[in-house]
């Protein structure tokens, strides 16, 4: 293509896209890995949306009222970092930019959330960063409505490639855009036609614009090299009332001699092709040099939302104090003062009453007494309201027609309800959790590895936990799903065994400022185990004495969720025949990890037997079967492994033989 022409149409335009381009195929070509042509092909975008259209101020990068960018394909990187570095973003300097890829550099293959100021989310897994910018979008809405357009009034931008709409959970995003009006959300379609392996047309031949427009989008198209036909696109679509997807119309690599070929999606090092790029750009400065008037002219674009800021944080300052206090409490994601106490109160009437519940109503009956207090709690389910218990009364249903409904109907969409909580809790000022089977974590559990690497408090609330879900059958029952997420770091498991165990895992996660959890729940009821009050969250630790050896202590049962009253009734099987057994609660392995060796020695003393208990596979039970002063010739297991299987939760147990006296037998045989 014609590059002269489009140099001459709009020369100072061309100048300042150059700049990202340039950038890209230096810092590309020093870490000799990375992805050069998506950045060379969308520059000319990203240009005019960051001139023309986007709200933000690179000297306050936490601004609340901020429009959000985010780059979903994240393998673009330096589309970003060149920004950041531009606009005048503090810690992106250029010494990071030359380190893009190495070891301690902010400027990461893909960017990471956390690493860099700007970075909106950790994108890279394409489809994420379109399904978090649903969850921002939707935060957007909610909180707008919560505390008026003076406080809360932005868009949420998201460049997205032929990748991230191949992806699934982009259908699951799309939908739930679409359903729900986010005309405050606009993504920016690179439209290059270019993938890995070759054209787009070696594995797909759909028509995206249909496909959005279907799903309840406004659609626009552009050359995606013309200046503007973008502005004038990005325009329209900021008029439209609902969701709007501009597909722009772009040449991978650029005036290269890869532009659009496969070759251009990834790294172009070879020093004569950058040479003869830059020669196509009229560019002749050396490497990472950026003339003085340009990088100025940037940092303009950087400072042009500075008055905006100022004037937001007046109108903030006339708030009475204490509604600034729960803003930048919420923004902060710390719980309200009043939750212990709260929550305290609900063990105290849980203690005296003793009901026998399954831990996903217990569940409910926590979020009862929390969700009135904690009101930027936002709620939902995967089509399962009525069976994960997450909706309370005092909620109301998130919709176009009523902003400020805290519960949202996700659909059959895991992923991108697991996606979309992300978005949320990234945006700031809500907290989300949400609710499906916990076999189903299979689908959402590409979104929950990134809240766990972002470090981000959602709570994900899985009920019908194991075999005790019943005729379901093994399809529905999981196994192996509680070994699989405790494997992930950075991630707490939650399995409480009754309803003041659900109070205290509640508690716990909304304890959590950089870190996700889950809640795995039972389907079937669950008698009171904690029958004395205590005020103290005994969850909190990990693992406690729920009961003491009577006699010489002979044995130790360690259990979680619904199989602690297994332990329990093992436990009088086995005084009854005078073997002194203490029985172990194990509630989240990850808080009791935590713990001083000295309570974990306390809990889990060396010398009696020692058999766990649990409706799922072993994997993950030696590190206290056999560690913590355990051994392997003391030591068993009682549980499963194999798939389950369909019939009422007490046949399934019985024929797995997950029951008090296996427990017993098993201690006897390891005496």
């Amino acid at each position: 293509m014609d590059l002269s022409a489009l140099a001459a149409a709009n020369p100072d335009h061309w100048r300042r896209a150059a700049c990202i381009r340039t950038l890209t195929l230096d810092a590309v070509a020093a870490a000799n890995s990375g992805h050069s042509g998506m950045p060379m092909g969308m520059a000319d975008v990203a240009t005019v949306l960051f001139d023309k259209h986007m709200v933000f101020d690179a000297s306050a990068p936490d601004w609340p009222n901020r429009d959000r960018f985010i780059l979903s394909a994240g393998h673009g990187s330096m589309l970003l970092y060149s920004l950041l570095y531009l606009t005048g973003y503090a810690d992106m300097t250029l010494e990071q930019v030359k380190n893009f890829r190495q070891l301690g550099a902010i400027t990461a293959g893909h960017p990471e959330y956390g690493h860099a100021k700007g970075i909106e989310t950790t994108t890279g897994p394409l489809g994420q960063g379109i399904a978090n910018a649903v969850g921002f979008a939707m935060a957007e809405e909610f909180l707008r409505a919560k505390w008026g357009r003076k406080i809360i009034d932005h868009y949420t931008w998201c460049i997205a490639g032929d990748g991230c709409l191949m992806e699934g959970v982009s259908q699951e995003a799309i939908a739930l855009a679409g359903r729900h009006d986010l005309s405050k959300l606009i993504v920016l379609w690179d439209n290059n036609n270019i993938t890995i392996d070759g054209e787009v047309s070696l594995a797909d031949r759909t028509d995206q614009m249909a496909r959005f427009a279907a799903s309840g989008w406004d659609v626009l198209e552009c050359d995606g090299h013309d200046p503007a036909a973008i502005d004038a696109a990005i325009t329209a679509a900021k008029a439209s009332p609902r969701a709007a997807m501009i597909a722009c119309k772009t040449h991978i690599a650029i005036g290269s001699s890869a532009q659009d070929t496969a070759k251009g999606h990834g790294a172009l090092t070879d020093a004569q092709l950058i040479a003869d790029t830059k020669s196509a750009y009229g560019w002749s400065e050396e490497a990472f040099s950026i003339p003085a008037d340009l990088k100025s002219w940037w940092e303009g674009v950087g400072a042009r939302g500075r008055d905006a800021r100022e004037e937001w944080e007046t109108r903030f300052g006339l708030m009475p104090a204490g509604k600034q206090a729960e803003f930048t409490r919420a923004f902060a994601h710390e719980a309200p003062r009043k939750l212990s106490a709260t929550i305290k109160a609900l063990k105290k009437q849980i203690s005296e009453t003793a009901p026998k519940l399954a831990t996903r109503a217990a569940s409910q009956h926590a979020l009862e007494v929390i969700n009135p207090i904690l009101t930027e709690h936002l709620g939902g389910s995967a089509d399962l309201t009525g069976s994960n218990n997450t909706k309370t009364a005092d909620l109301g249903v998130f919709s176009p027609e009523d902003r400020t409904g805290r519960h949202i109907h996700y659909g059959i969409r895991e992923h991108g309800m697991a996606a979309a909580m992300n978005g949320m809790a990234l945006h700031g000022g809500v907290r989300p959790y949400g609710g499906t089977f916990m076999v189903f974590t299979d689908y959402a559990r590409p979104a929950i590895r990134l809240s766990a690497l972002m470090g981000l408090p959602v709570t994900y609330v899985m009920t019908h936990d194991s075999i005790g879900l019943g005729e379901d059958g093994p399809t529905h029952q999981p196994v192996e799903h509680l070994a699989m997420l405790r494997a992930t770091p950075n991630l707490n498991v939650l399995r409480p065994a009754d309803a003041v165990e659900t109070a205290e895992a509640w508690e716990v996660a909304l304890g959590q400022t950089a870190m996700p959890s889950v809640l795995a729940l039972s389907r079937q009821g669950l008698p009171t185990v904690r029958t004395e009050h205590k005020t103290k969250n005994l969850t909190a630790q990990g693992a406690y004495v729920l009961a003491e050896a009577e006699g010489k202590r002979q044995a130790i049962l360690m259990a979680t969720g619904s199989e602690v009253s297994v332990a329990m009734a093992a436990r009088d099987v086995l005084q009854a025949e005078g073997i002194g057994t203490r029985v172990v609660s194990m509630p989240c392995w990850e808080l009791f990890e935590a713990q001083d060796d000295a309570y974990r020695k306390r809990v889990l003393p060396g010398g009696p037997v020692r058999v766990a208990v649990e409706a799922a596979v072993r994997h993950g039970w030696d590190r206290w079967l056999l560690g913590e002063r355990g051994r392997e010739a003391k030591a068993g297991f009682v549980g499963m492994d194999s798939f389950g299987g369909s019939a009422p939760a007490g046949a399934l147990y019985m024929h797995f033989g997950i029951t008090a006296e296996a427990v017993a037998e098993k201690v006897k045989s390891l005496l």
